[in-house]
């Protein structure tokens, strides 16, 4: 395999600035270390009443906070790609404390956190239980979208049922001190894995913003102040060198880090000569316990069929989604389009897709390094689809086509290109069902990474009497911590009732896509993966479609309505859904 296989180490813009404050740095540790066993004492009915309060501590500075990014990331706060960044960046937040504030009042009232079901099993001595949707506001908000959390092989509803919130049944036993180490392109991810910490495994927590995005911090603490006030969470800012030594401190019982391979690397075996002779030797630096989420190659397998002109333009609109949410850089952004050589639309799906990408603007590439990592991919495929403006800070949006499936050493399917560039290979095969094989097997086998991927099929391909069962065998089969069918795969981190994180079972050594689970607020104990399911077209389209132009007003709508839920804000925000 490729020397290059992995994540390509996004730069962070962690440079040092001076000597680290380590007297600071100690009091951030000590202030929540006093406290984790007094965070360890209180109840899941206060936990509940806490969450309630951050929820609404978010909502009051969540238009400060947006304006924030957008300003950073050269966004227009109120038009549409801002109401992108508001969901994004503070919306899935909120639905996550809202989640596991009901898992707190379950855990409160019946013992633990109540899931929907139904429970089905499935190929491999596995059941997967339905958590989405959730209610009754659920099935109106997120019409035909489905999720199910998969359970590792072998383990019964009734096990299930018996390990969920284990921290709850012990929480003393858990008590300790977790380092988050921040994201620096979505501004909900440091302060979900902040939640992860807290409530699902019973820690308390030091948040170390990335320096890409520290300006969020007076965001993140009046948002989280209800967690800060008691001193059970401090947020401190820096660079390599402050993360260096807190994940070094003794005082810190275990880390989650969400970055690159390298950058798990680096904190566990250390950098340069030494770092990989500790990694080839299976030598840590660091043994504490170590979580991440970590890079992928997201492909999208597109099944053949006969599609309309109106599905065409539909899952044009939808790919195109994926790829320009966030400016491309996102872990999940899909990095190769993967169709059957022979499928007799291909060109007309691609020449629809760079028909939706020429007729959106191109953005700032807000994250450092994003111009030599496309430099990379363009020098091995100069021939690269450019589209739109490309001026200034802008990068256009980037596709490589044809791509040769048989080098598997080619760049496109072993290095993350964290920025608006994706590519496309095709699979010979015999039929659909044999294409459906031999993707599977490339995913897994051949594309790098296990963070998640999306499966695209018309629904008379999905009902058919062979290709069906096959779409159904692939689902099983393929080795994806998270799993779109006909709905992009970011619904997995989006939900929050679902788990978000690499397919289990990568040693430290060849670490990929990462180790552990977020979200999960359902606090399952064995979890495999997601599978998240929507409609081949759904009607009216997704708000968070990059062409839907009243997006902005959209996703205030929906994210005043996940704070306070009621009947009464429905039909406006169905309303302006239907205006996208």
């Amino acid at each position: 395999m490729s020397q290059l296989r992995g994540a390509a180490a996004p730069t962070s813009g962690s440079q040092d600035r001076g000597v680290i404050d380590e007297v600071a740095l100690n009091k951030a540790v000590a202030d929540v270390a006093v406290n984790s066993v007094t965070w360890a004492d209180v109840s899941a009915s206060e936990r509940a009443r806490i969450l309630e309060r951050i929820v609404h501590d978010t909502f009051a500075v969540a238009e400060e906070w947006t304006a924030a990014a957008c300003e950073a990331k050269g966004y227009d706060p109120h038009g549409p790609v801002g109401g992108e960044e508001l969901f994004s960046g503070i919306g899935t937040f909120v639905r996550m404390a809202q989640t596991l504030r009901q898992s707190m009042i379950d855990i409160a009232t019946k013992g633990r956190p109540q899931y929907p079901g139904p429970v089905h099993h499935k190929p491999g001595s596995r059941i997967a239980v339905q958590v989405v949707p959730g209610s009754t506001f659920d099935k109106i908000l997120y019409g035909g979208m489905s999720g199910e959390v998969w359970m590792e092989p072998g383990v019964a509803e009734a096990e299930v049922k018996a390990t969920q919130a284990g921290v709850y049944q012990a929480p003393r036993a858990h008590a300790g001190v977790s380092l988050v180490l921040g994201a620096g392109n979505v501004a909900s991810l440091g302060p979900r894995d902040v939640l992860t910490k807290m409530f699902g495994e019973g820690k308390v927590v030091v948040l170390k913003a990335n320096p890409v995005n520290e300006y969020l911090v007076p965001y993140w603490e009046k948002a989280m102040a209800a967690l800060i006030e008691p001193g059970f969470l401090r947020i401190v800012a820096g660079g390599a060198q402050v993360g260096l030594f807190l994940t070094n401190h003794e005082s810190v019982t275990d880390i989650h880090v969400t970055g690159s391979d390298k950058t798990h690397d680096a904190i566990v075996f250390g950098t340069g000569p030494d770092g990989e002779r500790r990694k080839g030797a299976n030598d840590p630096l660091v043994t504490k316990p170590v979580s991440c989420e970590l890079g992928n190659v997201s492909p999208v397998v597109i099944v053949p069929g006969q599609w309309s002109q109106k599905e065409i333009q539909y899952q044009a609109k939808h790919v195109a989604t994926m790829i320009a949410n966030n400016a491309g850089f996102n872990c999940l952004t899909p990095r190769v389009i993967i169709t059957h050589k022979d499928w007799a639309q291909r060109e007309e799906f691609f020449n629809a897709l760079e028909a939706v990408f020429a007729s959106i603007p191109t953005r700032k590439a807000y994250y450092p390094g994003a111009q030599s990592r496309r430099d990379s991919f363009l020098a091995a495929h100069p021939d690269a689809h450019q589209i739109g403006e490309s001026s200034g800070d802008t990068m256009p949006w980037t596709l490589v086509r044809d791509v040769d499936s048989s080098n598997v050493n080619d760049i496109c399917l072993n290095v993350e290109a964290f920025c608006a560039l994706t590519s496309e290979t095709s699979l010979e095969a015999s039929s659909t069902v044999d294409f459906i094989e031999k993707a599977t097997k490339f995913c897994n086998d051949v594309v790098w990474g296990t963070l998640s991927m999306t499966l695209i099929a018309d629904s008379r391909t999905m009902k058919d009497a062979k290709a069906g069962p096959a779409i159904d065998q692939a689902i099983a089969d393929l080795r994806y911590g998270s799993i779109g069918v006909n709905l992009w795969h970011a619904m997995s981190f989006a939900f929050s009732t679902t788990v978000w994180g690499a397919y289990p079972g990568h040693p430290i050594t060849d670490i990929q896509s990462g180790s552990g689970f977020v979200g999960n607020t359902f606090l399952f104990a064995r979890p495999q993966k997601s599978v998240v399911r929507g409609p081949f077209v759904a009607h009216p389209a997704p708000a968070w479609f990059v062409t839907n132009k009243n997006a902005g007003v959209v996703m205030r709508k929906l994210l005043a309505f996940e704070v306070k839920p009621s009947w009464a804000k429905i039909p406006g925000l169905l309303a302006a859904a239907l205006k996208g």
